[in-house]
């Protein structure tokens, strides 16, 4: 899953990135108003965390902007404003959430899991299965013909890709756009060896292989006769 944070406070960005990672999202970061509204409008995002006090645009006219033009994407404000007209704005303005600084990392990981559960992800689908291969998505689990699978959290996003999309051939930057970073080196053969690490847990005990490589494109997930 992929958030979008829009923060210009370096650090707290920073630590937003690697906690979000560590956590089996992917998380784009932009550090003004300008930018975060463009991604906010044309990304495809799950959840958006949004300060208030941003340079160039500020995160009311961003949340504003968004609703208005029936972009429904959660968002959850992350702001020093602590006043409570402050947050019953963000609130009326359309915002999933709203959480004051300092905060703790783990309430902010639990309200995203909240909203997640709350939103259309949650009601799509928050358990993919293909064969007897499973995954639940809130409680990031794998399980294959009963048995858990121990995944890091670059594998569970990489199987997560592949079983959103089973049967379809995903070319090797596309999986390193959504798993690593828009800005992944193509070149690399990072997704080749991360790849090779899932089929050991996912396929290679088992006797139907459901990881296929697709030759000159990626990879697919789906079961073969």
């Amino acid at each position: 899953m992929k958030i979008l944070v829009i923060e210009d406070e370096v650090k707290t960005a920073s630590t937003l990135k690697k906690g979000l990672e560590e956590n089996g999202f992917v998380a784009d970061v932009v550090e003004n108003g300008e930018d975060g509204s463009h991604l906010a409008y044309t990304g495809q995002y799950d959840v958006i965390i949004l300060d208030v006090m941003l340079p160039g645009r500020d995160g009311w006219t961003i949340m504003a902007d968004l609703r208005r033009r029936s972009v429904q994407t959660p968002v959850l404000f992350l702001t020093a404003r602590d006043a409570v007209h402050d947050r019953v704005k963000g609130l009326e303005l359309g915002a999933d959430d709203y959480l004051v600084k300092p905060f703790a990392f783990s309430e902010l990981l639990a309200r995203i899991r909240s909203i997640l559960r709350r939103g259309a992800v949650a009601r799509k689908a928050p358990i993919l299965k293909v064969a007897d291969l499973e995954i639940d998505l809130h409680r990031h689990r794998a399980t294959r013909a009963g048995r858990s699978l121990e995944l890091t959290p670059k594998e569970f996003l990489m199987l997560s890709l592949l079983m959103r999309r089973a049967g379809d051939a995903l070319s090797r930057s596309l999986i390193a756009e959504q798993v690593w970073d828009i800005n992944f080196d193509c070149d690399s053969n990072v997704v080749d060896v991360h790849m090779r690490r899932l089929r050991s847990k996912v396929d290679d005990p088992y006797g139907s292989k459901l990881i296929h490589t697709v030759r000159g494109i990626g990879y697919v997930l789906e079961k073969r006769a």
